[in-house]
């Protein structure tokens, strides 16, 4: 019995050696520990920034003035004070469910993606201008369509115009009604939006880092690698705005619009140019963060291999 015993004790402590000699050696793979900063800057950032992603969808969802409400007051403070009234401070969190099962894969799978490209591409190597745009494309691309359905459930539930039990719910409801289309409902519009601030954003990322003298960087790396991220972001940001308003459209009124084109018109005609930024305060403030956030994290787990952009 004793014999017996301490044969399954020592059984249990080689499977427990061989498990983590398994995950020591998972983990030594720059594209694992890319996914998985990723994926814990994205629950760090949605958590914290969930109330500005909701702000936004509902100032692309207005129909009227895109500065002022019938009140007189900035649309922005305005919608602020009708959701504490009306939804109280958990308002600000809705769709945090869809946004965390969306965000937290999504931007792991892009670090990820964007490291793997890097590492078996480009073998490590510096990349120039147009290699880190066209890497960031790549990434973000690949990444955004793959997690297209959340992305629509998301913004539904955002908006407050639709109110689903929960995400699987969503995604049966759309499917039944609205078919395959109905789960990818804004791709194009949400390519065109990430695919060129993720190549935009890495390519002044990686060039705004590199004017930066080596000693400086060296001792101040986290100071640094932030503040290159929201200068990058803010700038990247502003160029891919009007692609996130004729998202938002076409998720939300999916019978009214069947393509991007009516979406440009009709924001057009109701708000005129100024109608293709709208929301960008919220979106603003929120991909800035994000981005330093996800990026000086990112920095940080990958210092080990030396691997950086």
């Amino acid at each position: 019995m004793a014999f017996q015993n301490q044969y399954q004790f020592t059984k249990m402590i080689n499977n427990r050696y061989k498990d983590d000699v398994y995950y020591s050696h998972l983990l030594q793979n720059s594209t694992v520990r890319a996914f998985l900063s990723g994926s814990t800057s994205g629950v760090i950032c949605t958590v914290l920034l969930q109330p500005l992603d909701v702000v936004k969808t509902r100032l692309q969802n207005l129909s009227g003035s895109v500065t002022t409400s019938t009140n007189g007051k900035p649309l922005f403070t305005t919608i602020i004070s009708n959701i504490i009234k009306e939804e109280s401070i958990k308002g600000f969190w809705k769709g945090t469910t869809p946004t965390l099962v969306k965000t937290v894969p999504g931007i792991g799978l892009y670090f990820g993606l964007l490291t793997h490209i890097k590492s078996y591409v480009f073998n490590n190597r510096v990349l120039n201008p147009t290699e880190s745009v066209l890497v960031g494309i790549a990434a973000r691309s690949i990444a955004g369509a793959a997690l297209m359905p959340l992305t629509v459930v998301k913004t539904r539930v955002e908006s407050g115009v639709y109110n689903y039990a929960g995400v699987t719910v969503a995604i049966g409801e759309i499917f039944k009604t609205e078919g395959l289309k109905g789960l990818t409902r804004g791709l194009v519009p949400t390519i065109f939006r990430d695919a060129p601030y993720a190549g935009i954003y890495l390519m002044l990322y990686t060039q705004s880092k590199s004017l930066i003298p080596k000693d400086i960087y060296t001792n101040n790396s986290t100071v640094a690698n932030f503040s290159c991220a929201v200068i990058s972001s803010t700038l990247a940001c502003l160029v891919t705005q009007p692609p996130d308003v004729f998202k938002t459209q076409m998720q939300l009124y999916p019978h009214k619009f069947n393509g991007m084109w009516p979406v440009i018109i009709d924001v057009y005609v109701r708000h005129g140019a100024v109608g293709y930024f709208q929301g960008i305060l919220p979106r603003l403030m929120r991909r800035t963060l994000v981005a330093a956030i996800s990026w000086t994290l990112y920095e940080k787990i990958m210092k080990s291999s030396k691997r950086k952009y």
